[in-house]
């Protein structure tokens, strides 16, 4: 049954991982959840919950068409959207200069362009509500770069410098925004079909090619658990000052204060030269 203070959740990329999660944490509050898959009999067959609860979509987010008739949908059926957590999204392991061009369009369309076509679509409702939250899952990758992951780190730097600008932009209209950073989660995500890039050469094996090997051994001994992280993203959410950053995991975060420390130093050792090219006063 709803309580005063329920939410209606729209979330996309609900079948497995962080998804599926996120909608059995917002069931068990007694929430209300609009689960976009492109398997949505997957996520009915997980959740057996009344349609009054709980409504499946099946949803193609290379569609602009069908993320507009999802979010019409669900206004319709619950009369509002509260939070709208943009969770699906692919990998790309390989060297920059092994990614093929459509491989990697395909990864901005779903890591980059799907997110922001149902930003830009929900935003409406927000802005007439004068309420929301928007939670984009990035990833630490977002905030750190590592060989072998430069056409991922590029999808989900996108999405953090979006993200940074679009929080600013909305909260003089009561919406917030959080950027979720997760670090090594025990997902399907590094057994997905073409995580890794068709093309390999060798001259990046000690680079590209060691990622590879190493993310194909650590595939299902990964230390984060997906429930403890969707218990914490909803934490946060309903949370009186939700973050705009919410790193997740102990690796994450040793991750993100070693990038800190290591752009600090870069800059503070070059500080001299970067001061050194405003005009000079007569």
């Amino acid at each position: 049954m709803n309580t005063p203070t329920s939410l209606v959740w729209f979330i996309t990329g609900t079948s497995e991982g962080f998804g599926r999660e996120l909608v059995r944490a917002a069931l068990e509050r007694g929430d209300r959840v609009i689960a976009t898959s492109r398997t949505p009999e997957k996520v009915m067959a997980l959740f057996p919950h009344p349609s009054d609860q709980l409504l499946a979509l099946k949803v193609d987010l290379c569609s602009v068409s069908q993320i507009k008739d999802a979010i019409e949908k669900a206004i319709e059926t619950f009369g509002q959207i509260d939070v709208l957590i943009n969770n699906a999204g692919h990998g790309l392991v390989g060297a920059i200069e092994e990614a093929s061009e459509q491989e990697v369009l395909h990864l901005f369309q779903i890591n980059f362009f799907a997110l922001l076509h149902t930003i830009q679509t929900v935003l409406p409702h927000f802005r007439e509500r004068r309420s929301g939250h928007i939670v984009n899952i990035s990833s630490i990758w977002g905030l750190t770069s590592f060989h072998g992951a430069g056409i991922y780190n590029a999808t989900k730097f996108a999405v953090e410098g979006l993200s940074q600008a679009l929080a600013q932009e909305v909260k003089p209209l009561g919406i917030k925004v959080t950027i979720v950073e997760p670090g090594g989660f025990r997902t399907d995500f590094l057994a997905k079909p073409n995580l890794f890039s068709s093309t390999i050469i060798e001259d990046y094996a000690p680079t590209a090619g060691a990622l590879r090997h190493q993310l194909k051994k650590h595939h299902g001994k990964q230390r984060g658990d997906t429930r403890l992280a969707a218990e914490a993203i909803i934490k946060a959410v309903t949370s009186p000052n939700p973050p705009l950053h919410l790193l997740l995991g102990p690796d994450a975060y040793e991750k993100a204060l070693h990038q800190l420390d290591s752009l600090r130093q870069d800059f503070e050792a070059w500080q001299e030269l970067s001061c050194s090219t405003d005009i000079k006063e007569a």
